[in-house]
């Protein structure tokens, strides 16, 4: 295994031991992009300037003897919805094509404060809509497992380059499972915290209330190291939480004896591929013989979170996507005669066809007449299904299920069902709408050898419980 395959708790050893330098490692992950990342399309832009200049900090600290700050040296790849000085930040978007950023998210000014190199910004689906990251206004991102399939979306770039050994972690933005999905299809650990718990300023919008940014990792330890770097309270996003993170690591590693598991029974039945289900009850029993308890829930009302999602999802995006109007920033069209055509032309040229149908769908959801029936139903159903999570927390501790009904697919093979696509996010969505902390961690692999993931949640702020289960499902399936 060679130094850029591993994790980057192995990797940040090498660096401390000086087996390796952070510049000598930056070099190697680039030479990796040189070599596989025309054929898989991660990257949309690289920030090599940046990257060797907190390379070469990182050294330098490691020379004079002095401490390293965690994830230091490490290399990361941003999603590409993310704004970073000096970069271009296109959200893989024509509208936003040239737009450089003029200043930081917040996430970004934390991963600096640390000395993170950052190598690129990643591919996504367009504005982050889309389950399988073939929205890109640019190109496709192949899964480097499997390049005719599909890497999962809409932080398929973020996934493709960990699973591509073109970075060592990365930073995703998760509304209905843009993080986890990537992660299963590509056997990472993915993990959307909970809502409020890292910053969104600086994150392009999608849906405000269901966003979240997270990490992406080769193991859990990488993932909580990296939530624990990101995590905290930040002035500039009023709907960030006040209260500490905490130190995530120091519980890891501890065991889940008398751990109360729920099986969603909901999210195991028709649908489900037989690999799938496999793996996943196979990671059942690890949980079982380190010691937790497990039992059946029910949750009837998760049978409309899809449709609960794309009402409230697609209405928070055609009020968001209204900035983007050739007046301040991004595309603007030529030859316009009037502001009404300059508008309608440059929306109509710089959004492609998966953004203009959420659009439509969410401008319909909160127009006059249909407010009340779509708008306001939904967000009263999204209460119950909150409400039900917290009925079954009382019950429970974690809750597992599959993160997808199946493994990767073929890339094209759902571009002409617009719904079968939005059914990817079946299992995944539900954590989003009650705003609670999950991940997905893979748990083996079916028959084409792709890998299956398993979808942990547990109830808001308990992200330690969270990661410890996945831990320890990691080190029982070894």
């Amino acid at each position: 295994m060679t130094i850029i395959e591993k994790t980057a708790v192995e990797q940040r050893q090498a660096l401390l031991s000086k087996e390796i330098k952070a510049v000598e490692l930056l070099d190697l992950t680039y030479e990796q992009i040189e070599k596989r990342d025309e054929e898989i399309g991660a990257y949309n832009s690289l920030t090599k300037e940046y990257a060797y200049e907190t390379a070469k900090k990182v050294d330098e600290k490691i020379e004079k003897g002095e401490e390293l700050p965690l994830m230091a040296g490490i290399p990361l790849a941003l999603k590409d919805n993310m704004n970073m000085i000096g970069s271009y930040t296109t959200a893989s978007s024509k509208i936003l094509e040239n737009y450089v950023s003029p200043y930081d998210a917040t996430v970004v000014v934390k991963l600096k404060e640390n000395l993170v190199p950052i190598v690129g910004k990643t591919n996504l689906d367009e504005f982050a809509m889309g389950s399988s990251n073939e929205n890109s206004a640019f190109k496709i991102v192949r899964n480097p497992i499997n390049t005719k399939k599909v890497p999962g979306g809409s932080s398929g770039g973020s996934a493709a380059s960990v699973a591509a050994f073109e970075a060592t972690v990365s930073l995703g933005s998760d509304t209905g499972g843009s993080i986890r999905l990537p992660a299963s299809f590509c056997g990472l650990t993915g993990f959307k915290p909970t809502y409020g718990r890292v910053s969104r300023y600086g994150l392009i919008a999608f849906a405000s209330s269901l966003d979240q940014i997270g990490p992406f990792g080769r193991c859990v330890e990488d993932a909580a190291a990296l939530y624990q770097v990101i995590a905290g309270h930040d002035m500039h996003d009023s709907t960030s939480l006040d209260m500490p993170a905490g130190d995530i690591l120091s519980s890891l590693k501890q065991d889940i004896k008398g751990l109360k598991v729920g099986v969603i029974t909901d999210l195991m039945q028709e649908g489900v591929e037989e690999d799938v289900k496999k793996n996943v009850l196979n990671s059942i029993e690890v949980l079982k013989k380190a010691g937790a308890t497990v039992k059946e829930v029910k949750m009837p009302t998760l049978k409309y979170a899809i449709g609960i999602y794309y009402v409230l999802a697609t209405a928070e995006a055609s009020s968001n996507l209204a900035r983007f109007d050739g007046v301040r920033y991004g595309h603007r069209t030529k030859g316009a005669e009037n502001l009404l055509e300059m508008y309608t032309k440059t929306r109509a040229e710089g959004f492609g066809d998966e953004v203009k149908r959420r659009i439509m769908l969410g401008t319909y959801a909160l127009s006059s007449g249909y407010y009340d029936a779509y708008y306001k139903k939904a967000q009263q159903m999204r209460r119950l299904v909150k409400n039900e999570f917290d009925r079954v927390f009382k019950e429970v501790d974690v809750l597992v299920s599959p993160t997808c009904p199946t493994t990767a697919f073929d890339l094209g093979s759902r571009n002409d069902d617009p719904l079968a696509m939005y059914l990817t996010d079946i299992g995944t969505i539900c954590a989003n709408l009650a705003g609670i902390p999950a991940l997905s961690t893979p748990v083996g692999f079916d028959r084409e050898g792709m890998p299956v993931g398993l979808q942990i949640m547990t109830d808001v702020l308990k992200e330690d419980v969270l990661l410890r289960t996945a831990y320890n499902v990691e080190l029982g399936l070894k």
